[in-house]
């Protein structure tokens, strides 16, 4: 490529990847608020400072798409154009192009320039954007801090020329006049020329747009005269160095590099040196605050802390068998700080769950464009924090259940109208933290299930017989969406309705020691909740013992433990059953399954009741030891892939549990 430095490379990975992660998200906003100048200036600035690290850089193909994107933002902004969803569906295509060539420039190669269709439709958008619906002859576009490239060329060539009085704006035209005509440029002939762009309403006077009494106070105050903003800034140093390709450098593209602006690697000498002596007038910089550090040296820490709580389990131990006061409240001591660690290296792993939820506004837009629907997105708790590894884990199966939302969830418009609701869908994607878990929720206002049509549909399918399906409660009848091949869709789409995606969403937030549940009411609305851990890397279990060896349940699926009489139990379509609270619970005795022994001649047993995806299931264990945090180490080469193992841990006492796969523990015994 034609970028030499790799840190430079990585910073402007970085900073131009957290503003792709949010446009997406400022853009569907944006085309549901057009009014919002702030909205539109935010957007304006994303393009511009990715446009400004990409010319450093030299990655013409990411300029060329970002300029024209700003240039079309600019016309918006100023009111010579007006938001469109016709217009939102380029723009949106463009940032599509941005993100395809911000993926090639992470793989290392180099990034394929936007299609020439999309750039000729940009380009078609900003000529053809002279008579916008947003500007009238009688209401002027909101003045704006920048001035446009035509209004540049057109003041500086009047400088150049040496024109005076209205034309330019300057009292004494020779400072900017000699500046152009030699390459140094003074404070005072720079001062000249902002004078000549803005009025002197920043700096000293009364722009020539106006400003309300308030403002013209704070423009008039002791600092106005040394201080410009940063619109200002960076048209200036367009006008002086170019604006937009090759190793062109503003004040935000050397903020990217770390690098001063003198650092530029353009061969030829830049025409003034405007920017060297304006750079004084900014206020002192401010310490770094944060660093950058590898993710998998973030894993190594965590692995060492884990290895120090499993330290700390035994210390708790054997202290609690010691008669020492003094190795108590050592013990004590350390079982508070290691905890303290724990907490502090996992916050160091965490991210906000905005990461994902910054893409559902996109998915939800096009795919209601899509279906020729109206649906709104709210999302709430974006600042909940998640284990990084959940993040990216949960990606997937989220939007996979938003997109399923929107096609089978929200009616049409009419469909809606003639039930008495509004036109507009609703859905709402949350996030909490409950203890030590996340709960998920995405809720819709739309048709409902029905659990009758679900029954049914089982049936038909083969996937149960008739008295089972009839003896299913109207919550297990939701939870059928999950089981593999089942779907009420009776089209087929390129969207959903292939009896494929739900089993694979609950198989892998099952794999992430999640539980989905799924509450609904016809004509009303379904809710459907997602419960994960915190994080992965230390887990909450509940230790059992089967004949002499310790095997480790997670916390996550046990609902409930108590003690009974094994004599009470019945059989229901050939399988043993208990019943709990006039429910009956599948019965499966986990000796059987992993130690190779036949069940003890007992009437009496501890049964641990669990969750399996859309099931509950009663697991029958010799003895109860407690609850405790493990940390998962994966098993020995010899022994991977033996259904219903997790993994293994070192418990408290110091000997090795195997932790169990609930899910896939049943799907290979459960039949047996």
């Amino acid at each position: 490529m034609s970028f030499g430095d790799d840190d430079i490379l990585q910073d402007f990975l970085v900073e131009a990847g957290e503003l792709l992660e949010q446009l997406p998200g400022q853009l569907v906003e944006l085309e549901q608020r057009p009014d919002d100048h702030d909205l539109l200036n935010a957007i304006f600035r994303g393009f511009h400072t990715i446009k400004g690290g990409a010319g450093f850089l030299q990655l013409d193909a990411l300029v060329d798409c970002c300029h024209i994107t700003e240039n079309l933002f600019d016309m918006l902004r100023t009111g010579r154009r007006a938001v469109t969803s016709e217009l939102m569906d380029v723009v949106l295509q463009a940032l599509d192009a941005l993100q395809a060539m911000f993926a090639e420039l992470h793989a290392g190669e180099e990034p394929q320039p936007a299609p020439p269709g999309l750039l000729a439709q940009l380009a078609a958008l900003v000529e053809g954007g002279e008579a916008g619906p947003a500007a009238t002859a009688e209401e002027e576009p909101q003045a704006t801090d920048d001035f446009t490239d035509g209004e540049l060329e057109q003041l500086l060539s009047a400088v150049a020329e040496g024109g005076s009085g209205s034309e330019n704006r300057q009292a004494d035209g020779g400072p900017a006049e000699e500046n152009l005509a030699g390459g140094d440029m003074t404070d005072e002939e720079f001062e000249a020329l902002l004078d000549q762009l803005h009025g002197t309403g920043r700096h000293g006077g009364v722009p020539e747009h106006g400003l309300a009494d308030d403002e013209q106070d704070t423009a008039a105050g002791p600092d106005a005269e040394e201080l410009i903003d940063d619109a200002e800034f960076e048209a200036i140093l367009d006008s002086l160095h170019g604006a937009g390709r090759g190793p062109t450098r503003s004040r935000e593209e050397g903020a990217l590099s770390g690098e001063p602006p003198e650092a530029s690697p353009d061969p030829a000498p830049p025409p003034a040196a405007a920017p060297a002596q304006a750079a004084p007038r900014e206020g002192p910089r401010l310490a770094e605050t944060s660093v950058r550090v590898d993710t998998q040296r973030l894993d190594d820490i965590m692995n060492m802390v884990g290895e120090l709580v499993l330290v700390r389990n035994r210390l708790v131990r054997l202290g609690e068998e010691s008669d020492s006061e003094d190795i108590g409240r050592a013990v004590s001591h350390l079982d508070v700080v290691t905890g303290d660690l724990q907490a502090a290296v996992m916050k160091t792993r965490m991210q906000p769950i905005k990461k994902v939820f910054g893409r559902f506004p996109r998915v939800v837009r096009d795919m209601a464009r899509n279906l020729d629907k109206e649906i709104t997105l709210e999302l709430r708790g974006e600042d909940t924090d998640l284990d990084k590894n959940l993040v990216e884990a949960l990606a997937d199966p989220l939007v996979h259940l938003v997109r399923n939302a929107v096609d089978h969830g929200i009616e049409s418009p009419e469909e809606r109208e003639r039930a008495g609701k509004p036109r507009a869908g609703r859905i709402v994607l949350s996030a909490e933290q409950e203890g030590d878990h996340i709960l998920l929720a995405i809720t819709d206002d739309g048709a409902g299930m029905d659990a009758e049509r679900l029954r049914s549909k089982v049936v038909e399918k083969g996937l149960m017989d008739q008295d089972a399906a009839a003896r299913l409660s109207d919550s297990e009848c939701y939870n059928l969406i999950f089981m593999p091949g089942f779907s009420t869709k009776t089209e087929v789409s390129d969207v959903s309705g292939r009896g494929v995606g739900m089993d694979v969403v609950k198989t892998r937030i099952s794999q992430l020691n999640g539980s989905v549940d799924i509450d609904s009411r016809p004509g009303e609305g379904t809710r459907l909740s997602i419960k994960v851990p915190l994080t992965l890397a230390i887990m909450p279990t509940l230790m059992v013992m089967l004949g002499q060896q310790t095997f480790a349940l997670p916390l996550v699926n046990v609902d409930e433990i108590f003690h009974m009489d094994l004599g009470r139990t019945h059989r229901v379509d050939g399988r043993e059953v208990i019943t709990v609270r006039n429910r009956p619970i599948p019965l499966f005795h986990l000796p059987r399954w992993l130690v190779a022994r036949p069940t003890p001649a007992t009437d009496w047993a501890h049964v641990v009741i669990v969750s399996v995806g859309t099931q509950r299931i009663g697991l029958v264990v010799d003895q109860l030891i407690g609850q405790e945090e493990v940390v998962i180490k994966p098993l020995g080469h010899l022994l991977q892939g033996t259904p219903g193992m997790a993994g293994a841990t070192i418990t408290g006492d110091g000997r090795i549990a195997l932790i169990l796969d609930v899910a896939g523990m049943l799907s290979h015994y459960g039949s047996s």
